[in-house]
């Protein structure tokens, strides 16, 4: 397959932040006859920085369709697991998030960067070392947290208690042994203690429903009380989906609070669904990374090390909210104020 010359320079310079380098083992694990061109340039681009690549493709299930969670082709597919757990790296273009498999591959010391978007938004919000900085930082300020609360004009208060649960930066590289990361990214994020988190969140119009890639319309009132969600409330088509799609799993576990967190990423654009219906298809990772939101979530927490592993999971990036951790103020009405934090924009 003939590699296209920007797609290769762009995955050659993502893999050198990776820290690719001779003797290596590079592995770019696909499905079915998704991502194949991708898949060959960043083949090629491992080789050309010295290292050994190969692709491995499984084929997809009904049972492991794109979008659940945690369900994907290398449950008990052991031969599979063995390759990939000898790679030095694996590109992951199936989804293996919120998995058992995916944490397996990883505490053999394999680092694995997950690549699902197209090329346009890859190159869009490409990593920088600033942006590795402030995401960094918000890490470190999570670590020594005990309580995170964030509130909106619009009803939204609640209440996290904090250290139970590690917290996971994601900046779009990965050069750590044992270290995932999504390319592209820009944020970081914890899980409140079991039972911690108590409250209310309103959704209110251009918050985002990621399982959906559509802006919410109507508004959406959430109460949570110790650590689920209790009662959904709406006069709008919005509550009554996300009760629906939620429903339809039928997992008590998918109304538990899942990650929170911050986006940091001034490259992303909250407004890309409505703006790219002309390009190729995109995964949510604008939607997940833009500068200022509030990274709100419902369902698995296997990431951090939790038990629940339900397949529903609702990514809720909210805007317009305000953030502090320990009395300490970070976002203001969807503006990062903290100063390690904040962009500093050129004129």
């Amino acid at each position: 397959m003939k590699v296209d010359a920007e797609i290769l320079d762009l995955f050659t310079k993502e893999l050198a932040l990776c820290g690719v380098k001779p003797g290596e083992t590079i592995v770019v694990l696909t499905a079915d006859d998704e991502w194949q061109e991708n898949a060959a340039a960043f083949m090629a681009a491992a080789q050309g920085l010295g290292a050994a690549s190969f692709n491995l493709n499984v084929r997809r299930g009904q049972q492991n369709a794109v979008g659940v969670q945690g369900r994907h082709p290398l449950v008990g597919n052991e031969l599979a697991m063995r390759t990939l757990k000898s790679a030095d790296m694996v590109i992951d273009m199936v989804g293996l998030l919120f998995s058992r498999e995916q944490a397996e591959i990883q505490a053999a010391g394999v680092r694995i960067l997950r690549v699902m978007e197209p090329f346009h938004v890859l190159k869009q919000m490409f990593p920088t070392e600033d942006l590795k900085r402030r995401v960094e930082y918000a890490k470190g300020l999570l670590e020594k947290a005990s309580e995170l609360r964030f509130t909106s004009e619009a009803g939204t208060d609640v209440t996290y208690r904090l250290g139970q649960y590690p917290v996971i930066s994601e900046y779009g590289y990965t050069h750590e042994p044992g270290r995932w990361d999504h390319f592209p990214s820009g944020f970081s994020f914890t899980q409140g203690n079991d039972g911690g988190v108590n409250g209310t969140v309103v959704l209110q119009p251009g918050d985002i429903l990621c399982a959906f890639k559509k802006y919410v319309e109507s508004p959406v009132t959430l109460k949570i009380k110790d650590g689920n969600v209790v009662d959904i409330a709406g006069s709008g088509v919005d509550a009554h989906l996300i009760d629906s799609y939620i429903k339809s799993f039928d997992d008590d576990r998918a109304y538990a609070i899942s990650h929170i967190g911050w986006g940091l990423n001034e490259k992303a654009r909250w407004y890309q669904f409505s703006v790219s219906r002309q390009l190729p298809a995109e995964h949510v990772m604008n939607a997940l990374s833009f500068y200022g939101n509030v990274l709100f979530s419902l369902g698995p927490n296997l990431e951090v090390g939790g038990d629940n592993d339900t397949a529903c999971h609702l990514d809720l990036p909210m805007r317009r909210c305000s953030l502090w951790l320990d009395g300490t103020q970070i976002l203001e009405h969807g503006e990062v104020v903290h100063p390690e934090m904040r962009v500093h924009r050129h004129a």
